[in-house]
C-alpha cells in the first residue's frame, strides 16, 4: 500500500503571534504620535542625515549598538568569574556611555517609520531604557561596594537588552525597517530599452507613474523637454515618488520627505540612506524609452547623450 504522505501539524510561534499583536495594538498610538512629533521637531538640520546614516549608506544605529551590547556581555562574563569586579564595572560604564549615541540614532530612525514598525520600536526602546536603568543601578552598587547586588542588576540588564535586541531584529528583518526598498530594481528590470508611452503622455513638470517589467517607474518631463526617470518606490519605505512634489531638480517623497535628485537618483536629504535607481531616457519616433542606468556596464552618461541627440533630431524635423 502507498501511504499518503502527511505534513506534521505545526503551531504558530507564540513569540511571533505576540509580536503580530503588538504591531496591530493601537493603545500606545497617542504616545507614539507625541514622541515622534517631538523627535521630528528637534532643530537638528543636516545633523539628522548624519544620525540616519546617509553618509554611511545604511543606518548607523545597528553599528553603534554593538558597543553597549558587547561591553555589557563582556561584563557579564567577568562577573561569572567572580574575581574581576573592577574590570566588569569599567565595561558597564563604557556600555552606558555608548548607549547615548546609539539611542539618538535609533530615535531619529524610529520617528520616520510606519505605524506598525513604530509600535514595535516603542517597546524595543522601552526594553533598552530598562536595560540602561538596570546597568546604571548596577554601576552605582559596584561603586559603593555592593558588588553582589551590582552583579545581579547586571544580569537583569543583560536580559532586558536581549529582549530589546530581539525586537530590533524583528524590526529589521520581519518589518524591513532600515532596509533599501529599491534594492531589487536592478534584479527585476531586464536589460535594454523599454517603451513606456508617447512623449505627449507626460505633462511637463508633473511626475507620472509607468511600469517597466512590473517595476513602478516615476517619469518627469521638464518644460525644456528633458525627461528623467527614477524607480517610483522610495528606497526608505517604498513611498510613491510619483505622488511627491518636484522642485529645484529634485523630487520629495510624500511619505517621509526624502529628497532625490532627478538627474541621477542621488538621495539629497534623508531619511532615505540609499539613492533611487535611475533610468536613461530617449525619445524615438515620438515614444519615450527608458533603460536602467549602469546595467551590464553601460555608460552612465549614455542615456543623456541619446536623449540629447534625439531632442536635436526632433527639433531639426520640426
Amino acid at each position: 500500500m502507498n501511504a499518503r504522505r502527511r505534513h506534521p501539524r505545526t503551531r504558530e510561534n507564540r513569540v511571533l503571534r505576540l509580536l503580530d499583536r503588538l504591531e496591530r495594538e493601537p493603545r500606545a498610538d497617542p504616545v507614539i504620535d507625541a514622541i515622534g512629533a517631538g523627535v521630528r521637531s528637534l532643530p537638528l538640520g543636516r545633523g539628522r542625515d548624519v544620525l540616519h546614516g546617509k553618509w554611511l549608506g545604511h543606518p548607523v544605529h545597528p553599528l553603534l549598538v554593538q558597543v553597549p551590547i558587547g561591553s555589557w556581555l563582556s561584563a557579564t562574563v567577568l562577573d561569572l568569574r567572580g574575581d574581576r569586579g573592577r574590570e566588569a564595572g569599567l565595561l558597564v560604564g563604557v556600555g552606558l556611555a555608548a548607549a547615548v549615541p546609539a539611542a539618538l540614532t535609533g530615535a531619529a530612525d524610529w520617528a520616520e517609520l510606519q505605524r506598525p514598525q513604530m509600535r514595535v520600536g516603542l517597546v524595543h526602546a522601552l526594553s533598552n531604557t530598562a536595560a540602561v536603568g538596570l546597568y546604571t543601578a548596577s554601576l552605582v552598587c559596584r561603586a559603593t561596594g555592593r558588588s553582589r547586588a551590582g552583579r545581579a542588576l547586571g544580569f537583569l540588564g543583560l536580559t532586558a537588552v536581549g529582549a530589546g535586541g530581539m525586537l530590533g531584529g524583528h524590526l529589521a528583518y520581519r518589518q524591513a525597517a532600515g532596509v533599501n526598498h529599491a534594492e531589487a530594481v536592478p534584479h527585476l528590470v531586464t536589460p535594454g530599452w523599454h517603451r513606456i508611452g508617447a512623449e505627449d503622455d507626460f505633462p511637463p513638470g508633473l511626475p507620472v507613474r509607468r511600469s517597466v517589467d512590473d517595476v513602478p517607474v516615476m517619469v518627469l518631463r521638464e518644460t525644456g523637454g528633458a525627461i528623467h526617470a527614477l524607480a517610483d518606490r522610495c528606497s526608505h519605505l517604498a513611498g510613491p515618488l510619483s505622488e511627491g512634489t518636484v522642485s529645484d531638480g529634485c523630487v520629495r517623497c510624500p511619505w517621509h520627505g526624502s529628497v532625490f535628485r532627478l538627474s541621477d537618483g542621488l538621495n539629497v536629504e534623508g531619511p532615505a540612506i540609499a539613492p533611487q535607481p535611475a533610468f536613461d531616457t530617449r525619445v524615438t519616433d515620438g515614444q519615450v524609452e527608458v533603460r536602467l542606468r549602469g546595467q551590464d556596464g553601460e555608460d552612465a552618461d549614455g542615456g543623456e547623450q541619446d536623449q540629447n541627440l534625439s531632442e536635436a533630431a526632433h527639433e531639426h524635423i520640426h
